[in-house]
């Protein structure tokens, strides 16, 4: 099966909504590898690989977010497959 991954940035209330964890959690049920973390200007930067229909469901999730979140724009952005990454981490 065809690998992809993604570099994304989240905009909108994503901070201190617990996104990074609800992103973690959902990473994780599609069995995406990469991180997940907060940016100083409010967004959140996500960098997920995995099969190609899976990440496209993660780039889908983003837009919706965690249940306290209010995502105004997500920009995904395909990278090179790495193959580094493995599991779903948070960073801090």
């Amino acid at each position: 099966m065809a690998r992809k991954r993604i570099h994304a940035i989240v905009h909108g209330q994503v901070q201190g909504v617990f996104f990074r964890d609800y992103t973690q959690r959902q990473a994780e049920m599609l069995g995406l590898d990469g991180w997940v973390r907060n940016l100083p200007d409010g967004t959140v930067e996500t960098v997920f690989e995995g099969e190609a229909r899976q990440v496209d469901a993660m780039c889908t999730w983003l837009e919706q977010g965690s249940p306290m979140s209010r995502v105004t724009r997500v920009v995904c952005q395909e990278e090179p497959v790495s193959g580094r990454e493995s599991g779903f981490t948070i960073r801090f």
